[in-house]
């Protein structure tokens, strides 16, 4: 009989009360053979109904008393699949632009072994919603300085529809950025043998809740990740 893999499927949320719901009930639906797939929403000190529409679909969950960002959610999270044996942790995002049946395709290089993370990218195959032309030109150029300081090149370092074996679990419970950790948390692991792939995915724009990366925050972004980049040991 083979080996069931356990798989822990990681939800950020704040403030996604207008999509939460939906996405765990699609979540019910997915089925692989020998896996088995558990959803953990973490409720990062939300403001509106997001933790009320997570217990209507939900017993298992997690409720932040305080806010920690995305990054300090996804560590939450991570800590929690390493501290119960799962195989395989998956993050995505709570807000409705990670359809839930492309995780498959995200998690499959790792149950074959091809990898120890597979992101999850929108731009290999251009299927999808793909953001504004802004937003794509910051992307390319966070791409471009990981690839100086790595030589690999990630096409959607900012993608949060990501995968990661018990390998990678347990270097990103060590350390994980806790606010706008994608681009920065990619080369970390890289630059500690982590191996990274990537696979075409279709994402969704947002199923309502408002950007944390907006207006004049996008420059604070840009600047912050830039300079985290370029810092990485």
């Amino acid at each position: 009989m083979d080996k069931i893999a356990k798989i822990l499927i990681i939800l950020p949320c704040f403030n996604e009360e207008q999509s939460i719901g939906n996405i765990l009930q699609q979540l019910k639906n997915i089925n692989l053979p020998n896996c088995e797939f558990i959803a953990l929403p973490v409720n990062d000190a939300s403001t509106d109904n997001t933790l009320s529409e997570i217990k209507k679909h939900s017993d298992h969950y997690l409720d932040l008393p305080q806010n920690l960002g995305i990054g300090g959610a996804v560590q939450i999270g991570l800590k929690y699949a390493h501290e119960n044996n799962f195989d395989i942790a998956v993050q995505m995002d709570g807000d409705g632009q990670h359809p839930p049946l492309e995780l498959i395709k995200i998690i499959t290089p790792i149950l074959s072994n091809e990898t120890d993370v597979c992101i999850g990218s929108r731009f290999i195959d251009k299927e999808g919603f793909q953001s504004s032309f802004l937003r794509r030109t910051g992307i390319k150029f966070l791409s471009a300085l990981i690839k100086l300081r790595c030589g690999q090149t990630i096409s959607d370092c900012t993608s949060g529809y990501r995968a990661f074996n018990k390998k990678a679990i347990e270097e990103c419970v060590k350390y994980y950025p806790k606010k706008y950790p994608e681009p920065e948390s990619a080369l970390h692991l890289i630059k500690r043998g982590i191996h990274i792939k990537e696979v075409p995915v279709k994402m969704d724009a947002r199923d309502g809740g408002t950007s944390s990366i907006s207006g004049f925050r996008s420059i604070h972004y840009m600047l912050k990740v830039s300079w985290a980049i370029l810092v990485v040991k």
